[in-house]
């Protein structure tokens, strides 16, 4: 069934996506970042991390990947040591029957590119996405994921004075606007919802530029949804339509990572050079790139 807004019934299982894409491509084993504030101008090799973290007495466990030392390309390496630099923090949320691991194609580009990743592991339900639980869960992981700056093996390798960015795809997608809408974040400033519905109306507390991405032939997430919620919130904010896409389609297509990293890179990194990208990023004829970016 379509999902609407405000009102849920139900979602298609979402399959695994195929393999990772090079996003970024090889490079050499140590990146490199440049003055602070500055996006790092190589890709690095990505490590995982796996927390047990809980929400009170709700499981969030959480697969915090990251910029690591070694070669890039190639599959996170588990408890890698950590590169050199100061990181922003992105959270990834998967959709209705998926997994951090079948979302490595886009968590493993945003770490690549010199983000940490929080990336939980929910086994969703409808009603903790639209009661508002899962959306305080991904808060509660942020806090977590930040915390992790003062002990541990990636202490002082995370940015936290310049606010946090939230993603996630259906589902994900739902508990990333939620974040920005009914159940606020006053700490996200970047935010890409992929394949959701209009979770409310935005909050005033949430500053965020925003990048929607779906298909217009999405059969399970009414796009119809998410151009109400990208008309709702205020710019900067972007929508990356596929023309004939469907609830998975894009993940296949590499300018939906290369578009949601260059967007990353800006409003995280103030990466000038990165926005004005996007629109060559996001361009095709099967797309349409629509901003109001001021």
């Amino acid at each position: 069934m379509t999902m609407q807004r405000r009102k849920f019934l139900s979602l298609t299982a979402v399959g695994a996506a195929g393999a990772g894409l090079a996003l970024l491509g090889a490079g050499p084993a140590l990146a490199t970042l440049g003055p602070l504030g500055t996006a790092p101008t190589t890709p690095f090799a990505v490590g995982v991390r796996k927390y047990d973290w809980k929400r009170g007495s709700r499981p969030c466990t959480t697969y915090v990947y990251y910029p690591a030392t070694g070669t890039a390309g190639g599959n996170p390496v588990t408890n890698a040591p950590t590169a050199n630099g100061v990181f922003p923090v992105y959270n990834f949320t998967h959709g209705y029957g998926s997994s951090p691991q079948n979302s490595l194609f886009i968590i493993r580009a945003l770490a690549a590119a010199g983000f940490i990743v929080p990336a939980p592991h929910f086994n969703h339900n409808f009603t903790d996405v639209n009661n508002g639980n899962t959306s305080k869960d991904v808060s509660q992981i942020l806090t977590n994921t930040l915390a992790l700056n003062t002990t541990g093996p990636l202490a002082g390798h995370i940015n936290t004075s310049i606010g946090v960015g939230v993603s996630g795809h259906s589902l994900g997608g739902m508990v990333t606007h939620g974040l920005l809408t009914s159940w606020p974040d006053s700490r996200i400033i970047s935010a890409n919802p992929q394949s959701c519905v209009d979770m409310g109306n935005p909050a005033a507390s949430v500053t965020a530029k925003v990048l929607f991405v779906h298909g217009d032939k999405d059969p399970t997430c009414a796009y119809s949804s998410a151009r109400q919620a990208y008309n709702e919130i205020k710019w900067p904010k972007a929508f990356l339509t596929f023309i004939g896409g469907t609830h998975t389609s894009f993940w296949s297509d590499k300018r939906f990572p290369t578009t949601v990293v260059d967007w990353a890179r800006w409003t995280m990194y103030g990466d000038t050079t990165a926005r004005d990208r996007l629109p060559a990023d996001a361009s095709g004829t099967k797309t349409k790139w629509e901003t109001q970016l001021g």
